[in-house]
């Protein structure tokens, strides 16, 4: 069982048969087509040559179909992550192309050692504090970040190579005028040719027939000596293998671009792989292992002359559609890839920049939410707020700002909710042993001498100051003297030292004021933490109750003798 967890090709590749070939060739095979004018144009997005895009294509999807858990996730060069790599890349100034991929390598070998060390201690659950809003923003600025990155060579203008909306959009107006319409029109029939062909059938590889049509064009009719941007020569074959830099002054500088790329390259790869697996019973995910094996093929691709990689939207829920089994779809793909590289780049010698540029531009437009923001304004103004903000910050400070003020605000969302939880008074339903809140049913009996209050989440330090102002408040409210109060546990989640001590501190101020203090429906790891800190001392084990209904019964002298044994302490009891 352990070896299957860490190599979990080994829970399929014993059981394969003919039946899932077939399938898992056809997908295999269009995902590798697909791949092709993807990386290039990934590759060229990270400002990298486009054939090291085809490097990061084939390593890692190998790597992956060894040590992932996903049966369809194709791992590989994605818009987001190349652009957070140029963004981080361009940060440190490298002197020439060989230092910029020396950067590039080392940047994919750090994203490699955090997302491994992350899974190697479980820490896959860190991912959920990148909260759905701050993500949707984040994603959507970058998508237009990386579209408006694209018109340089969509446009054929020069513009400054910078992810600060305010620069681009001041060059783009002074440069409008030099727009060569023949390479905007070859770009415009790329795009219209992704778009339609995807309307005819999604799985098939529409930018690799986009990549066709500009090859054949440009070629045929001498578009480059027009003034069209081409790729020029594509080197073919295997470069050998490579070598991250080890300096600890270049770790230091990229690795807050590495760790951005680790969470948000797993956040965006298990999202897709938890969305596709959704629709296949017959495997688990584990989102641990995952790390690890994203982490492990970052690793891969740092000496195979890659850059950092992870599971892509796009071709997944083609691999997906295609009709892919196993992660035998990611090994042939691979296989197309490496065939490509050893025997067809020349191929790709008059591949128009602007062909490339549309097939990003039409594969970020997908990533723009357009209705998130309209359903947080309508539903949860705090979620809009933080996806506005990150969406402003990403677009104007940068990706790595963007990413970063994200995530703060996600955890202050999250201390903020946990500072004010849910609180409620409650009242008898009449004729009945059930208690619930007073602002939601109508007719509760109430005793005005007995406060009935429900916490409804952890007690500890960041809301202790709020749930006693309110319970404050409430007795203040009542008009008639509060004699008893009665605590319901039933929904306390947690209780950490400072919620312990504040507990005690307002027994012993409610009891300076004559009011007495019960708890009712603790449940037992409430009660084995108040066990351990005294506060059942305090309270008095006579004070405890199974439920609200028996307290207040007893709170009111009305059935003392059928409750000898009401309490509801069970120390040594883990319930």
């Amino acid at each position: 069982m352990k070896l299957k967890q860490a190599f979990p090709i080994l829970s399929w590749l014993p059981y394969y048969h003919g039946g899932f070939f077939k399938k898992d060739l056809t997908a295999g095979f269009t995902v590798g087509v697909m791949l092709i004018p993807q990386g290039m144009a990934y590759a060229m997005l990270a400002g990298l040559n486009p054939i090291h895009g085809l490097y990061a294509a084939t390593l890692p999807l190998l790597l992956y179909a060894v040590f992932g858990t996903s049966r369809q996730l194709a791992v590989g060069p994605v818009a987001m992550v190349s652009l957070l790599t140029a963004a981080g890349i361009a940060a440190l100034n490298p002197e020439d192309p060989s230092q910029y991929l020396l950067y590039a390598l080392t940047l994919a070998f750090l994203v490699g050692l955090i997302q491994f060390g992350m899974g190697l201690f479980r820490l896959g659950f860190v991912v959920n504090f990148i909260s759905h809003p701050v993500i949707s923003g984040f994603t959507s600025a970058a998508a237009i970040i990386i579209g408006l990155s694209q018109l340089k060579h969509l446009l054929g203008i020069p513009l400054p190579n910078t992810s600060h909306i305010q620069e681009v959009i001041p060059a783009l107006v002074d440069n409008l005028n030099q727009t060569h319409l023949l390479t905007l029109l070859l770009g415009a029939v790329g795009i219209l040719t992704i778009i339609f062909t995807k309307k005819i059938n999604k799985s098939l590889p529409a930018p690799f027939f986009a990549v066709v049509f500009g090859i054949f064009v440009t070629f045929g009719f001498g578009l480059n000596e027009l003034g069209v941007g081409i790729v020029g020569e594509v080197p073919g074959g295997f470069l050998g293998f490579s070598f991250p830099s080890f300096e600890l002054g270049a770790w230091r500088e990229l690795f807050p671009v590495a760790l951005t790329i680790a969470l948000i390259g797993f956040a965006e790869s298990f999202a897709v792989a938890r969305a596709i697996q959704a629709k296949h019973k017959d495997y688990q995910l584990d989102a641990n292992q995952e790390l690890k094996a994203l982490g492990i093929a970052n690793v891969g691709v740092s000496v195979f002359n890659g850059y950092p990689v992870t599971g892509g939207f796009s071709r997944t829920a083609v691999n997906h559609e295609a009709g892919a089994k196993t992660g035998m779809a990611s090994i042939i793909s691979a296989i197309v890839v490496m065939l490509t590289l050893l025997f067809f780049t020349e191929v790709f010698y008059f591949l128009p920049n602007a062909i490339l540029a549309a097939v990003i531009m039409v594969a970020v437009y997908g990533l723009i939410d357009f209705n998130s923001p309209r359903e947080l304004w309508k539903r949860d103004k705090v979620d809009f707020l933080m996806l506005s903000v990150t969406f402003i910050l990403t677009l104007t400070l940068g990706i790595e700002t963007g990413i970063i003020a994200g995530m703060v605000l996600s955890l202050l969302a999250v201390i903020y909710k946990a500072s004010m939880p849910h609180m409620a008074q409650l009242g008898r339903v009449p004729d009945t042993t059930i208690f619930r809140n007073v602002k939601r049913f109508e007719n509760l009996e109430l005793n005005p001498g007995i406060l009935v209050v429900r916490v409804d989440g952890p007690l500890y330090f960041a809301n202790v100051q709020y749930i006693k102002d309110k319970m404050d408040k409430w007795i203040q409210d009542r008009g008639t003297k509060v004699e008893s109060i009665v605590f319901d546990m039933e929904s306390l989640t947690g209780l950490d030292s400072t919620g312990v001590h504040a507990l005690v501190d307002w027994i012993k101020e409610w009891r300076e004021s004559n009011i007495l203090f019960c708890i009712a429906g603790a449940r037992g790891p409430i009660r084995d933490i108040m066990m351990k800190w005294g506060v059942m001392e305090v309270v008095g084990k006579e004070n405890f109750y199974l439920d609200d209904h028996t307290a207040v019964l007893v709170l009111e002298n009305k059935s003392k003798e059928e409750n000898t044994s009401g309490y509801a302490l069970q120390s040594n009891t883990k319930n």
